[in-house]
């Protein structure tokens, strides 16, 4: 579901080529992982479809696509919890990004670092991250 060449000033072509390649599915959308750039961790998946792709290239501040809110969401706007984009990486099928980020605080909603904070380890369910913030802090008025 490719439409128009992405709209960013200032790409190589080499980089316009890669990123109009991106096979966002059939509503616009394309899984983003969020991978901090120095650890290595692994901090969410979320979803990107077109106009967040140009606006995180063109800003260097991580724009998802809300599903729930059919809406642009750029990461931390309300909770203050935000990610700056240090590389975007496309994947060998072109179907799935990765971002490497420089993340502010929490990446989870539920307080954590990391969404990913429950694992399978001996045949049981543990959580392997703590609550860093109060959920209810994240998202003071």
């Amino acid at each position: 579901m490719n439409a128009a060449p992405l709209d960013i000033p200032g790409l190589e072509p080499s980089a316009r080529a890669l990123l109009d390649g991106i096979a966002f599915d059939r509503d616009g959308l394309v899984p983003a992982i969020a991978q901090q750039h120095d650890t290595g961790e692994v901090l969410m998946l979320a979803w990107m479809n077109r106009a967040a792709v140009e606006e995180t290239l063109a800003t260097g501040r991580v724009c998802y696509w809300s599903r729930s809110r059919k809406s642009l969401w750029r990461k931390g706007e309300t909770s203050g919890q935000a990610q700056a984009l240090i590389e975007l990486r496309v994947d060998c099928d072109s179907d799935c990004l990765l971002l490497l980020v420089d993340q502010t605080g929490v990446a989870c909603h539920t307080g954590r670092r990391s969404c990913f904070f429950t694992a399978i380890r001996g045949g049981e369910a543990k959580t392997i991250g703590a609550v860093l913030v109060e959920p209810d802090q994240l998202y003071e008025a």
